[in-house]
């Protein structure tokens, strides 16, 4: 029964994120772009595979989900494996509305030349270099960010330590 509320107060905060999405994607498109508009941004989206990452999504939520009712009702495990997988499968054709959502985003952030001008820019070799390196680029940033925070963070409360003892606040 507690699964239950859980689950039905997770279909609630959803769903009132969903819409307060599409309120504000409703907002933004207001000014309607036009469908060449639109087939600039997806272009442009497909380019850069920006959609790879959500890729997971779908699959990751079914593993929780599933895992969440074995974990209330083991004796039911095969039961319950393939409900999640039937409701997975309804739901893949709903992965075409974050889609959108994100076509829209480039519409709403570049004019249809700027997207046009990219998606030729991400033709080329050097455009797909750029697309495959980025993934790696962004984990080697991250990292030595987070070593660096960690040092800079080491440094500043030994200062701090030190300056506070020359104060006699801290021994």
């Amino acid at each position: 029964m507690k699964l239950v509320k859980t689950f039905q107060c997770a279909a609630v905060v959803g769903a009132a994120m969903i819409a307060a999405g599409f309120l504000s994607t409703a907002v933004s498109a207001q000014d309607a772009v036009s469908e060449s508009h639109m087939a600039a941004a997806k272009k442009v989206a497909a380019a850069t595979r920006v959609l790879e990452p959500f890729d997971d999504i779908l699959p990751i939520l079914a593993e929780q989900t599933r895992t969440a009712f074995i974990q209330t009702d083991p004796t039911r495990a095969e039961e319950i494996i393939e409900v999640t997988q039937e409701v997975a499968l309804t739901l893949a054709p709903k992965r075409a509305e974050l889609n959108g959502m994100v076509y829209q985003a480039w519409a709403d952030t570049f004019t249809e030349a700027e997207l046009n001008e990219l998606a030729e820019f991400y033709g080329t070799e050097l455009g797909q270099k750029l697309t495959n390196s980025i993934p790696a680029i962004t984990q080697y940033s991250v990292g030595v960010a987070r070593e660096w925070q960690d040092k800079i963070s080491t440094e500043m409360v030994t200062m701090v330590q030190e300056e506070l003892a020359k104060r006699n606040v801290v021994e």
